[in-house]
């Protein structure tokens, strides 16, 4: 929940940025609801714009909320499910993100769709065993690499400061490419697994060269266009990262 009008300015530097020297990395912003038709216009393309979550339905008496086809009419390409945020403070389950991730699908959008652990299940030895039963429960059936991403947050990273090891990062990202190809087979092998959990201008070089690491799911450092931009233009970053 951050961004008004005037800070249209920081997407107009990203974009004016990529037009004049095209990274390697596709970049997708995802803002407030309020902000994406102006952020689309002001993208002009050279950016891909996002929502933050959609419902399930296409319409009907749902007040406050924002369908994935709304999104889209809007000129969203994307739009991120199943955030820490919405499952800690809304209470969404997975058959819920996984009823978003269809609604998205049916819509035509790209679905961002987050998992990850807290820091009692990390303790207790539960981080795998937890991320595959997210995995199991948000993502349905017959969903194709250009359907779908996963993002990773381990839930007593985000917004800590608190990154976790390299060796924790790639262990986890392992496991999630191996539920991913149990669940979708063939597609499972090549759906981007996005790490995000307070990724920063300084770990980015770290994080992002790491196995099944298909690119990044920036928090903080993506409102100011500086430190976004150092993250995507980061030289480990290779083609079809995000």
């Amino acid at each position: 929940m951050h961004g008004l009008a005037q800070q249209l300015g920081e997407i107009a530097a990203i974009a004016a940025s990529v037009e004049a020297a095209p990274p390697f990395a596709d970049v997708l912003i995802c803002p407030p609801a309020t902000l994406i038709a102006r952020a689309v216009q002001t993208a002009a393309d050279h950016i891909a714009i996002g929502g933050q979550d959609c419902h399930s339905e296409i319409a009907g008496a749902f007040t406050g909320d924002i369908s994935a086809e709304m999104l889209k009419d809007a000129g969203a390409s994307a739009v991120i499910v199943g955030h820490s945020d919405r499952r800690q403070h809304h209470g969404e389950t997975d058959a819920i993100v996984a009823a978003k991730a269809k609604a998205a699908r049916r819509a035509g959008l790209l679905a961002i769709i987050c998992i990850g652990e807290t820091q009692s299940q990390r303790q207790d030895g539960k981080a795998l065993s937890v991320c595959g039963d997210q995995i199991a429960g948000s993502v349905p059936e017959g969903m194709t690499s250009s359907a779908i991403a996963i993002g990773y947050e381990p839930l007593w990273a985000i917004g800590t400061g608190h990154t976790p090891t390299s060796e924790q990062i790639a262990e986890v990202h392992a496991h999630i490419r191996q539920c991913l190809a149990a669940r979708l087979g063939v597609e499972g092998k090549t759906v981007r697994i996005l790490y995000g959990g307070s990724v920063n201008p300084s770990d980015a070089s770290e994080i992002l060269v790491l196995p099944d690491v298909g690119g990044a799911l920036v928090g903080g450092a993506s409102l100011k266009a500086a430190d976004f931009e150092t993250i995507f233009r980061t030289d480990c970053v290779s083609p079809h990262r995000a």
